[in-house]
């Protein structure tokens, strides 16, 4: 049997906020897992290094649907280094926790975050983040 998600992933997935694209986004990331089909792409708008808005268009399961929404909760507001701070696990705790088969989610999350600073850097500066690299595409499907 399944393990239960918590009332805030469902609440997340069911109301999921930040749904779209951006107008015009200063930064945009678009992450895919092959294993589990999972597609997660993230828009970013920044002034003053602040990232101002965020939205999200995710292609998978009610964990990938509720981590994408709340990653763009979390950003709003934070300058490009704090935002960079964000980890995976920080994600799933801010959703009252995910089953430790849907973790993947939470790295999906986190790479479709930082391959839109990326892309927002490598615009900007003509720089992306040093050796960044999505851990997603590395194999740790389904090994957190």
């Amino acid at each position: 049997m399944p393990e239960p998600y918590s009332e805030r992933v469902m609440d997340h997935f069911k109301n999921p906020r930040n749904v779209g694209e951006i107008e015009n986004p200063d930064g945009v990331g678009k992450i895919g897992n092959p294993v589990c089909g999972d597609i997660m792409e993230m828009y970013i708008k920044v002034k003053d290094n602040v990232i101002v808005d965020a939205k999200f268009k995710t292609f998978g399961c009610g964990a990938a649907i509720a981590t994408s929404s709340m990653i763009t909760e979390m950003v709003k507001g934070k300058t490009i280094e704090d935002a960079l701070k964000i980890s995976n696990k920080a994600v799933a705790e801010a959703l009252g926790g995910l089953p430790p088969v849907k973790m993947h989610c939470s790295v999906l999350g986190e790479d479709a975050l930082k391959s839109a600073i990326n892309d927002y850097l490598i615009k900007k500066t003509g720089k992306g983040l040093p050796g960044w690299k999505p851990r997603s595409e590395e194999g740790h499907h389904g090994k957190h």
